[in-house]
């Protein structure tokens, strides 16, 4: 073989090695990122109480950031927390801003069909709330007919309007109980774990829990297509974070209810 036909075997050699290499590294599972780098990129909001939120310090705290922080620990990496507004959390997972995002995220079936979900770490029920003077609406039987105060896209305000109620637009869960406890509207349903919070924080406000749906809503943690080996050890950390109690601990803490198991 001549050292010209040499040379060129070695140079075509070389090519395909790195186009291996190169391709290997385009397509390689964010977990090998994750260990390289001693990291976790962590999408979360910062301001969205008992779950994600900061303390009178300052620092960055709730059940779903600790969540997260025992799931870094069972990786052995470090968590890097990138807080973000709601609305831009998904498309900064899509931009690799951050590896995972915990933040309380339903793993709708539109969502399904665009990311991976973790197993659920998370299961929040549907409180059916009324004024404390109410003792005509005892359970979701009553709700067909009756004023109930809702945001009109979220999942509480379609299960309202499938159980027959007249559906009082509101904007968010505050509004929603301040139309309660006003008598503008006779009822709402909202997520159990966010009313426990503010009646934690508003003991005296004028309104109870009568009923809890029956079915909850699963929480996941969502991740690209392309991570199916990330999702395999996540799953894995959130398995053994339930199996030696620090999800409930955690719930118990944070939520004031084991809401880590349906």
């Amino acid at each position: 073989m001549t050292t010209q036909n040499l040379t060129r075997r070695t140079l075509v050699a070389s090519a395909a090695a790195f186009a291996f290499s190169f391709a290997g590294a385009v397509h390689a599972d964010t977990l090998d990122d994750v260990k390289a780098s001693g990291e976790l990129k962590i999408g979360t909001e910062g301001v969205y109480a008992p779950y994600t939120y900061h303390d009178d310090k300052g620092n960055l705290t709730g059940y779903d950031v600790e969540v997260a922080r025992g799931i870094a620990a069972k990786l052995g990496v470090k968590p890097v927390f990138v807080e973000t507004q709601w609305d831009g959390m998904i498309a900064g997972l899509d931009a690799k801003r951050f590896d995972i995002v915990v933040n309380q995220v339903t793993p709708t079936p539109e969502r399904r069909a665009k990311y991976l979900f973790s197993v659920p770490y998370t299961y929040n029920k549907g409180a059916l709330i009324v004024k404390k003077t109410n003792n005509e609406v005892k359970s979701f039987d009553f709700v067909k007919g009756r004023r109930a105060a809702q945001t009109l896209t979220s999942n509480w305000g379609k299960l309202a309007d499938s159980l027959g109620a007249e559906i009082v637009g509101a904007a968010d869960f505050p509004s929603s109980v301040q139309l309660v406890a006003t008598g503008r509207a006779d009822l709402t349903i909202n997520s159990e774990l966010s009313t426990l919070d503010f009646l934690r924080i508003q003991p005296n406000a004028p309104v109870k829990i009568v009923a809890l749906w029956k079915d909850p809503i699963e929480i996941a943690i969502p991740l690209r297509k392309s991570d199916a080996a990330l999702q395999a050890a996540v799953n894995k950390a959130l398995d053994e974070l339930q199996a030696d109690g620090t999800l409930s601990k955690l719930a118990l803490q944070f939520l004031g209810t084991d809401a880590s198991k349906k």
